[in-house]
């Protein structure tokens, strides 16, 4: 891919815009967390990378399923049953609670009741959708530089993905965290975190690495690239990772290579896939997973 692929998405410019969508996503997946039966590691609950945007997949509803998609291109967000009915509603400036009230009952009008925790998931501010009236941004412009960097990094994580053998998730995108991620797995159990919440033990029951794209937030206003084994292995912060951009970021407590570095390099592709494997390798190493059975 050209640099000129990867646009700048610098945090402060989009923040409120970035927060409205980060809301209306978590509306739309906590429909699915509620709808859909738990599977490891909550990939049950996850969004998936289109060439539009956002989509939830199938999710089973009676005798059928439904879909819902955010389609960033049109920027409407698009509903889809088994029984061939379809349903849409635009996206622009306006309030959580706002987009709340027409999604819910879009979802009525399609035969759908349910009921969803209304209060945000891994966010700074605990306002009830049905409340917030504060987010209310919506810049097309910057949604639609979100997308084509996740179209990009979805690919290229699929790629990184098809080397390993072992278990591994699906490319997938949380709406609590709002960032797309791959992870590969030991095969063996972690232990428990203690003090841990029930999603927490559910996510970190076995020995992982992972690594994704995340847009950044008020504790670190980066776009970035990043990296993290868990549990940690001793040493890890000190293990060297490529690009010579990248790094131990002590803060977060992984590996990161920001967005605006990787963006600038001849080959954006290249760099990250080298960042992603350098930083499993790194982990892999000090954890002695049993690579050789592991990777192709």
């Amino acid at each position: 891919m050209n640099p000129s692929d990867w646009p700048a998405l610098p945090f402060a410019e989009w923040e409120k815009t970035c927060d409205t969508l980060h809301m209306w996503t978590q509306i739309v997946g906590k429909t699915r967390m509620a709808l859909t039966p738990l599977e490891n590691h909550w990939w049950n609950v996850v969004f998936y990378v289109t060439p539009r945007g956002l989509s939830t997949s199938a999710i089973p509803w009676e005798n059928g399923s439904f879909s819902i998609e955010f389609d960033l291109v049109t920027h409407q967000l698009l509903f889809y049953n088994s029984a061939g009915v379809q349903h849409c509603m635009r996206l622009f400036p306006r309030s959580v609670a706002d987009f709340y009230a027409e999604y819910m009952a879009a979802l009525k009008s399609l035969g759908v009741e349910v009921k969803i925790y209304k209060v945000p998931s891994e966010f700074d501010d605990l306002t009830p959708f049905d409340q917030d009236q504060h987010h209310a941004s919506y810049d097309t412009e910057y949604v639609e530089r979100f997308r084509r960097i996740l179209v990009n990094s979805d690919r290229i994580l699929k790629q990184f993905r098809s080397r390993f053998l072992g278990k591994s998730s699906p490319v997938h995108f949380f709406w609590g965290s709002f960032d797309l991620a791959v992870t590969r797995f030991s095969g063996r159990r972690a232990p428990e975190r203690e003090g841990a919440d029930h999603m927490t033990r559910e996510a970190y029951s076995h020995e992982v690495t992972s690594c994704g794209f995340w847009p950044g937030n008020r504790i670190f206003p980066h776009a970035a690239f990043y990296a993290y084994s868990a549990p940690v292995p001793a040493g890890l912060e000190k293990e060297p990772v490529r690009p010579a951009a990248a790094g131990w970021n002590a803060q977060l407590g992984e590996f990161i290579f920001q967005y605006e570095d990787a963006r600038k390099e001849a080959s954006p592709d290249q760099v990250i896939l080298d960042f992603c494997q350098s930083a499993y390798e790194a982990g892999a190493k000090l954890a002695q997973w049993d690579r050789t059975s592991l990777e192709r």
